[in-house]
Parts: C-alpha cells; sequence; structure tokens
C-alpha cells in the first residue's frame, strides 16, 4: 500500500469514530466506481456514498425506496472548452466539523482530491438537522499545474434517477425554467426528453425563473438548484437517458485558472424526498426564507374576489366598466380591475384622451366611483416596456437594455423594448409613476403584467456603466422591490399583484409581490399545478389567484380554482358586451353559476387555510387530489375526467368524519380514519368538506 492510499484509508476510518460517525463512515460492502473504499454522509433521510475518485451515488435510507436511487457517477465535475468534463479526483483528504448558522446546527463534510489534469477539488457537503435530506453543497477547484487552464462550465449534483426495480419506469419533472410556448411547469418524462431549463432568457421576452429542477416516481425523487439570494444564470438540465432521468446544476462560463487560482460554485443542493416535487420546493422556500429572501405577510385584501374589466378587452370604455360595478358587487366580488388599455402608450403612460378626456379628473373620477360602488379599485400596468414613437424613446433613449451589438431587446406582446432596471433614471421614472398611481389617483393596488417582467437579458448599455452587464437581470429583484417598498409607502395595505404572463415565476421576485395569479393559464391543469407550485415556494398560505375564470377549460371551471384555495377572478361583461366575437357575457344561465361559486369562495375561504401539497402526488395519484386544512375541518378537491371507484381521504385526524359535497350540498355519509377510503362517483370534480363527527 503506498503513503497515499494509507492516509486515506487512515481519515476514514478515523471519521467512523468521531462524534460525527453517524454521519461519516464506511459503507460496509458497497461497491465503488474505482477502489475499494467508500465514505458514506449523510442524515436520517439521505446517504451520499463517494469512491475513491470522488463519484457519488445517492442511498435513500427510508421509505419504500431504501437503498441506492443513482449510481456512482462524477457528479461535481469541470468541462473544458473542448466539451470534455474533468470529473474523476483522486481521493486525498476528508474531514467533517459541526456548524452553527441561520439554518440551525449541521455536519459539514469535506472531500479533497486531485485529478491528473492537475486540478484540486473540494467538495464541502453540509447537512442540517432541520432540512432532513436537504444537503448543501459548493465545491472549489484550484489550478494545482504550472500552466494556465481554460475552463467553460462547471456542474453540481449531476445525477441520474434510476427505475426502481421491477416496475415500469416512469417519471414526472417539475422545472422553473421559462418557456416562450408557455409549457406546463409539471410534465411527464418520455422517451427523448431533452430540457435545459435555462434561467436566463429563453426568448427575446422569456426568461428567468425558480432555480429548481425536480425528478420523481412513484416512490421517490431528486430536486437540485441552486441557493444565492441573487438570480444567477444557471441551467437545470433534464433529459430521459437510458438508466433513467438525469438532473444537474450547470454553469456556463469561460474562466482561465491561473496556476494556484480558484473557482468556487454558487452554493447549490441536493434533496431527496417521497411524493411530488411540492416537499422538495418547500423545503427550498424554507432554507431560502432563512437566508432573508420570504414572501412578505399579506394584508386581508389578497384574498378578496376579483372582477377585472378585461373582458372588454382594449376597447373598454368608462360607461361599460361603470355600468358592470354594480353586478360585481351583487355577486359577491371585491375588487375592480381597470386593465389594459387606459393609457395612450407604454412608456409614456399618460391618460387615453378618448376615454379620459379630461385627464387626471376622469381617473380619479373613475376611482372615486369605484369605492362607491363598495368595491376597491387596482390598475394595470406593464414597467419596463417603452414603445417606438413614444415621447419616452426618443427623449430618453439612453434607458435602454441593449445587448452586446448594441440593439435594443424586444418586447413581442406590445412590439416594444426594454428599458434596464438597473438603471437609475429608470428606477426614478417609475418611483414617481407608483406614488402618482396610489398616492394622487387613489388607487389601492396594482396588477404589474407581462412575460417580460420575469427576467432580462444582460444589459451592455455603456450609459449604465454597469460593472457587469448581468447586473441587469441579477438586480431586477431590486427593481420590484423599489416598486413594493413605494406602493406600502403610500397604502401600507397596497395589493401588489405580479403576472408574468405563462412564464414560471423567477423566486427572487416573490418577496416583492403579495399576490401571484396564475399567469395565464393555457387550461384548467395549468390553474392547479400552478397552484400547487406557488403554494410551496410562497407558503401554504399564499394568495394565489386562479386568473380568470374563463382562461380555464370551458371558460367556467370555478372548481379547479375554488377547490385548490385559489382566489376567484372573473372578466365577465355585463349588461352588455360589444363584441360580437369571444364575448364573456354574464348571461342569466351563466350568472346563476357565477353565483353560486362565488358565494362558496366567499363561504369557505380556503386561500387562507393550509394547502397540505404533500398529501398527494399529482403526478401519480389517480384522481388527481389536493387537500387544504383550515378551522379544524379538512377539505379535499378531487379532479378527473370521470371517475368511479376508490378515492383516499388523507391527512384526517382520528375518530369519525362527516363529508359533504360543500357546492351542491349534497350528504355523503361519514368515514373513519381507520379505513379512510371511499368510492366516488364525480365527473370532472368533487370538492368535500370533512368535519368531525
Amino acid at each position: 500500500m503506498n503513503q497515499h492510499d494509507e492516509r486515506r484509508r487512515t481519515l476514514l476510518q478515523w471519521l467512523a469514530g468521531t462524534a460525527v460517525a453517524t454521519s461519516t463512515g464506511l459503507a460496509a460492502g458497497a461497491p465503488a466506481g474505482k477502489g475499494k473504499d467508500v465514505a458514506r454522509i449523510g442524515d436520517a433521510a439521505m446517504a451520499l456514498e463517494f469512491d475513491g475518485e470522488l463519484q457519488c451515488r445517492v442511498i435513500s435510507k427510508r421509505g419504500p425506496r431504501a437503498g441506492a436511487v443513482t449510481a456512482f457517477a462524477p457528479s461535481e465535475r469541470l468541462r473544458l472548452p473542448n466539451g470534455r468534463w474533468i470529473g474523476r479526483f483522486a481521493l486525498a483528504s476528508q474531514a467533517a466539523d459541526r456548524v452553527e448558522g441561520p439554518h440551525g446546527p449541521g455536519v459539514r463534510h469535506r472531500f479533497t482530491g486531485m485529478a491528473k489534469e492537475g486540478i484540486e477539488k473540494t467538495v464541502a457537503i453540509t447537512f442540517y438537522e432541520r432540512h432532513a435530506g436537504f444537503a448543501v453543497l459548493r465545491v472549489t477547484y484550484r489550478n494545482a499545474g504550472s500552466k494556465p487552464l481554460l475552463v467553460s462550465a462547471w456542474a453540481n449534483s449531476a445525477h441520474t434517477l434510476r427505475p426502481a426495480a421491477g416496475r415500469k419506469p416512469e417519471f414526472r419533472t417539475y422545472s422553473g425554467a421559462t418557456h416562450p410556448d408557455r409549457r406546463d411547469w409539471v410534465q411527464s418524462v418520455e422517451h427523448g426528453f431533452d430540457q435545459r431549463n435555462f434561467m436566463g432568457m429563453n426568448g427575446s421576452d422569456y426568461g428567468g425563473g425558480t432555480p429548481v429542477a425536480d425528478v420523481w416516481q412513484r416512490d421517490c425523487g431528486l430536486a437540485v438548484g441552486h441557493l444565492d439570494t441573487v438570480p444567477r444564470l444557471v441551467a437545470l438540465p433534464v433529459k430521459a437517458v437510458d438508466a433513467g432521468t438525469s438532473l444537474a446544476v450547470e454553469f456556463e462560463k469561460d474562466v482561465t485558472l491561473e496556476p494556484g487560482a480558484t473557482l468556487d460554485t454558487l452554493d447549490t443542493f441536493l434533496a431527496l424526498h417521497t411524493g411530488d416535487y411540492f416537499a422538495a420546493l418547500d423545503s427550498f422556500r424554507q432554507v431560502m426564507a432563512e437566508k432573508g429572501l420570504r414572501a412578505p405577510d399579506c394584508p386581508e385584501d389578497c384574498y378578496e374576489p376579483i372582477w377585472c374589466a378585461w373582458g372588454y378587452e382594449r376597447d373598454f370604455t368608462i360607461p361599460l366598466m361603470v355600468g358592470t360595478l354594480q353586478k360585481a358587487r351583487e355577486l359577491g366580488l371585491e375588487w375592480a380591475v381597470l386593465d389594459d388599455g387606459w393609457q395612450n402608450n407604454e412608456g409614456d403612460w399618460h391618460l387615453d384622451r378618448k376615454k379620459f378626456p379630461n385627464g387626471d379628473a376622469d381617473m380619479k373620477g373613475l376611482v372615486t366611483t369605484i369605492k362607491d360602488a363598495g368595491l376597491k379599485a387596482r390598475l394595470w400596468i406593464t414597467p419596463l416596456a417603452v414603445d417606438p414613437g413614444s415621447d419616452l424613446l426618443h427623449d430618453h433613449a439612453d434607458m435602454l437594455l441593449l445587448d452586446a451589438a448594441g440593439a435594443p431587446q424586444l418586447i413581442s406582446w406590445w412590439n416594444s423594448f426594454y428599458l434596464c432596471p438597473a438603471y437609475e433614471p429608470t428606477i426614478e421614472m417609475t418611483r414617481t409613476w407608483i406614488r402618482k398611481i396610489f398616492g394622487e389617483w387613489g388607487y389601492q393596488g396594482i396588477k404589474i403584467d407581462g412575460q417580460h417582467l420575469n427576467g432580462v437579458a444582460p444589459c451592455h448599455n455603456p450609459a449604465h456603466k454597469h460593472a457587469r452587464p448581468e447586473e441587469s437581470f441579477e438586480k431586477l429583484q431590486d427593481f420590484w422591490k423599489m416598486v413594493y417598498d413605494t406602493a406600502r409607502e403610500v397604502n401600507p395595505n397596497a395589493v401588489v399583484e405580479l403576472c408574468p404572463c405563462g412564464t414560471s415565476y423567477a423566486f427572487h421576485n416573490f418577496p416583492y409581490m403579495n399576490q401571484a395569479p396564475a399567469s395565464d393559464p393555457l387550461s384548467s391543469w395549468q390553474v392547479r399545478h400552478k397552484g400547487k407550485t406557488i403554494k410551496a415556494l410562497m407558503g401554504p398560505s399564499a394568495p394565489y389567484a386562479g386568473d380568470h375564470v374563463e382562461l380555464s377549460d370551458g371558460g367556467q371551471d370555478f372548481a379547479s380554482t375554488v377547490g385548490i384555495g385559489a382566489v376567484l377572478s372573473t372578466k365577465f361583461t355585463w349588461p352588455v358586451d360589444p363584441k360580437p366575437k369571444d364575448s364573456f357575457l354574464l348571461t342569466p344561465e351563466r350568472e346563476v353559476k357565477w353565483r353560486k361559486w362565488i358565494g362558496a369562495y366567499r363561504a369557505k375561504m380556503l386561500p387562507k387555510g393550509v394547502y397540505r401539497g404533500e398529501l398527494y402526488d399529482i403526478g401519480f395519484d389517480k384522481p388527481e387530489g389536493h387537500a387544504i386544512e383550515k378551522d379544524g375541518r379538512m377539505y379535499f378537491a378531487f379532479y378527473a375526467p370521470r371517475w368511479d371507484g376508490p378515492v383516499e381521504l388523507r391527512g384526517l385526524g382520528k375518530g369519525r368524519w362527516r363529508l359533504r359535497d360543500y357546492v351542491e350540498g349534497r350528504d355523503l355519509g361519514e368515514l373513519d380514519v381507520a379505513s379512510p377510503t371511499l368510492t366516488l362517483q364525480f365527473d370532472h370534480a368533487l370538492l368535500i368538506e370533512a368535519v368531525p363527527a
């Protein structure tokens, strides 16, 4: 045995006998990628095993899938410009110590190894007592050679989740990336599935997102992501491969490592869970909150049901809007939203004189009329957009966000250009505008709308004197903080709704908004799984809004909003709709349905309850199930095109429970938790209230 192998063996044996032996030691009989020594670290839920070349595999320590869920692989690695990865590092040393910080007590393990290319790698992995199954990683690479080395990317937690033995390889995935086709956030992983999940721009005006990717099966799942409090241009690739489904955190950037120089990765995480992706996102939310990034507490106003004038679209008139207020209030709605079309253009934001001939006086008069009708007033806006032909673009072209070629960045929906959110004149102009909306005009809320608001491209405008082009992307969250703080300074109860039209919400913007809608859903399925996602990322009682019910399947699927604990919203027109096509007229027949569902929403106010996303797997459970706990009662919502069969009611306390269809007022009998399964029949949806008997 040479001196290197003897030292490595001594270190492994020493760690096995230390005070952290429950987390670090030898995995008896475990096969290594190369060499026989395997180091195991972990907690009560997950273990990571490293072989002699610092390749890693993931071990589940509880649940139906106890044992290895991945194979040994070069999970933390560097990529060279020619595409080759450096992934094998001969283990040289390891250590462990206890840590204490914002995430509570934990154990940090450090492994150091050397690659034949002369690169030394040190991977630090921390397990915290309060976050079981959640490992935090940071990797440092040092050029121990005598020549510079050009590196093009790094990857952390690159693993392949393997299918369970003897079971059909079925996988589902959640991705927090944004795509111009507004695809589902939760998808099946079919043969050939390959999604890069880049957190930067994936279209001229589609970018940003939540830096988490998750892959799961019926019995276990893996999630990865980064934990920086600033958005970063990482990718989280998910790909169907022969051995299962792979995922990783990757960061592409050309770096020249001079001899002796080091390269640090971001803090990233690897999480092992059972059930669907909800548990991993919930853990991510809690860890980020401990780092200071959390959604705000929300005023009661955020939960009140909404009527929006967008049913009239941009051709609305003040008489049409005012004429609908009485009906909206009569039905039990509490917000009235003036949507797109009040402005002369995007950029100048002057009032359209055809609709507001007396200017500000007419706008203030409309707000007064809304309030007199017993409703709260909210205004649609879309910051950071400037139209060709606007005075702002003519007089202040310096505000534009420019690409590397000096061209403006296109916002496709409004045929506009981006303003840079990290440029002080843009910030100050917007601050003044927000103060006018809440202070002078008297609005109580704003609806910030547009897919371009989720992320921005790096800005190369020399007038802005950015330290790095990426500042525009990284400081977008600071722009939203300014908007949120300004609104709340004028009105402490201001509702700040951010709707990034169809995109996967940028997590770093959540602290600066207190209502998140379904963001132009393309289906009722999107309403529901977006709701589950937002409840994980903002908190189980977050005021997530289902967006206009007219966007759901059939234009009237209230069940997909009410059942999951989402805020109800509608854009009906009444008593007339001047549009011969795409009319949203509230006919007498529709009014009966609207009245029933708005009444059910107001009676239960389920968004204020605790969404129990861990109880049902949205990818595999049939029928699709959701549960909410509120005031000692449990509320269940089940969805399927047609169902006739067993349904399990999970999360009930001891004893017997009375069951009732609380929308239709039907008694469904009683159930004992000793046998929580009953046979149900329904088409599309069934909403159940369970009350202790």
